[in-house]
């Protein structure tokens, strides 16, 4: 018989597939969710509810007035926490057990992600993997928040979208796989994002950098930012950005 109380290793697949899963999908007829109840042992509808469980200690999920089953246990609890002190290892912890439940190496899991791995050794190629690793989680979720649509457009096309981070990745560790510092946007965006031409205000609408208006005479200013001013963002499914995130943001914009 399965045992009832679920082991450490399986509240941190839970919890990575929580976060790459949108709020409406928490269902046992979610492949993803069938797929995880396989490499752990487990029924659809127990999954189910341990994300569930985990939704319900989300101050995100709170904010929109949604719920989830509480009475998550405290090793659940203590997962979440364990997220919002140590984002970058838990997450890299998490990705290294789920391959290892696949049968694989992180290394031949992301082989496409590591063209440079075979290149290094020791500490370095450790880093390496972890930082691309990472990222990579990092895109996942930020897509899945956004239901894979750039906030600015709804394209939908996931060759054409980057998880754009609010604060760089290289200039703040503690925030860089927090889901409320990245907003999908596609390439033409993320660009004009990071070059601070363009920005959110409080309220999530766009505004254009005074630079960027400087070329308003230009036919592609209207087509793909002036008519596009004061546009309200389209919100994501949980983690919105985090508005002191979106007022430094702005703070440097051109």
């Amino acid at each position: 018989m399965r045992n009832p109380n679920w082991s450490e290793e399986e509240l941190i697949l839970a919890f990575n597939l929580y976060l790459k899963t949108e709020y409406r999908k928490i269902t046992p007829k979610n492949p993803q969710i069938i797929e995880l109840a396989n490499i752990i042992g487990r029924t659809a509808g127990a999954v189910s509810f341990k994300l569930s469980n985990l939704a319900s200690l989300d101050p995100a999920v709170k904010r929109a007035g949604k719920k989830g089953h509480a009475n998550a246990g405290k090793a659940t609890e203590e997962i979440f926490e364990k997220f919002q002190n140590d984002r970058e290892g838990l997450i890299y912890q998490s990705e290294k057990i789920l391959a290892e439940r696949e049968g694989l190496s992180l290394e031949n899991k992301y082989e496409a992600e590591l063209p440079e791995a075979n290149n290094l050794v020791g500490e370095t190629k450790e880093r390496y993997v972890k930082t691309r690793v990472n990222q990579n989680f990092f895109r996942q979720m930020i897509l899945t928040n956004y239901h894979s649509k750039c906030a600015v457009t709804g394209i939908d096309l996931p060759q054409l979208l980057i998880a754009s981070h609010i604060l760089p990745w290289a200039q703040n560790k503690a925030e860089r796989l927090n889901p409320e510092n990245g907003i999908c946007l596609s390439a033409l965006y993320d660009k004009a994002f990071d070059q601070h031409l363009i920005s959110f205000d409080e309220d999530y609408r766009l505004i254009l950098s005074t630079n960027l208006k400087e070329h308003c005479t230009k036919s592609y200013y209207q087509t793909h930012f002036g008519k596009l001013e004061g546009q309200e963002m389209i919100l994501p499914d949980k983690w919105l950005p985090k508005k002191e995130f979106l007022e430094w943001h702005r703070a440097v914009i051109k």
